[in-house]
């Protein structure tokens, strides 16, 4: 039992076969590792998680706990989630891995969004702190890896536009954002576009503020 995972699973069976989406998987995580996007911290703590849905199913793949300092994960790195009660935080799965922490925040998505084949969980402090509030944000008071969380991502996605954005802020979770789209490249273009366009939110921001040099006072 890792000391990270806030509810109860049941393993079903001991390992899974290699499945179809591991090499692009590995692809995205590859580009998210290489962006300290995921990892793991000076601590050894890993953090940053992905899943791909299955095909047309509620059943899906995600990266297992403690998989953050490797450098290519294998099929025995992940676990096939099938089943999951929200409100028994509880979840179901096969494979020899522990469940990622953030296994039933990655169901909300799922559940809420049917298109949705591929979930992103990074941390990115600067990013998180430009749109903390400025998209759709789950409440300061939710705690990342818990059932309020899945909750809460559901809630987001009936009273907000997140299911048109295709990324949220967990705001209970410095640094945690969630992309999501039909597949790891659509979830990873969407977190590229919003690092891209906060960054030059941010430069236009101190531009602005900035002096120009010829206005400075010289000492």
């Amino acid at each position: 039992m890792s000391k990270y995972v806030r509810f109860t699973f049941e393993c079903t069976r001991p390992e899974i076969t290699p499945f179809a989406g591991l090499a692009e998987l590995n692809a995205y995580r590859r580009k998210l590792c290489e962006l300290q996007l995921i990892g793991m911290d000076s601590n050894a703590i890993g953090f940053g998680n992905l899943s791909t849905r299955e095909e047309a199913t509620c059943n899906f793949y995600i990266t297992g706990s403690a998989t953050g300092g490797k450098s290519e994960l294998t099929s025995a790195d992940c676990v096939r989630v099938v089943a999951y009660d929200f409100e028994r935080n509880w979840l179901r799965y096969e494979g020899s891995a522990i469940p990622s922490s953030e296994s039933l925040t990655h169901a909300a998505v799922y559940e809420s969004d049917r298109k949705a084949g591929a979930v992103i969980h990074c941390h990115d402090l600067k990013l998180w702190a430009a749109l903390l509030d400025q998209i759709p944000t789950s409440s300061n008071s939710v705690k990342p890896g818990t059932r309020e969380m899945a909750h809460e991502v559901m809630r987001l996605f009936r009273v907000t536009d997140v299911h048109r954005r295709r990324i949220l802020v967990m705001a209970g979770h410095k640094g945690g954002i969630i992309t999501f789209g039909r597949n790891f490249e659509d979830a990873f273009t969407v977190l590229v576009d919003a690092r891209r366009e906060s960054s030059t939110c941010v430069d236009s921001a101190f531009h602005q503020r900035t002096p120009a040099r010829d206005e400075r006072s010289v000492s």
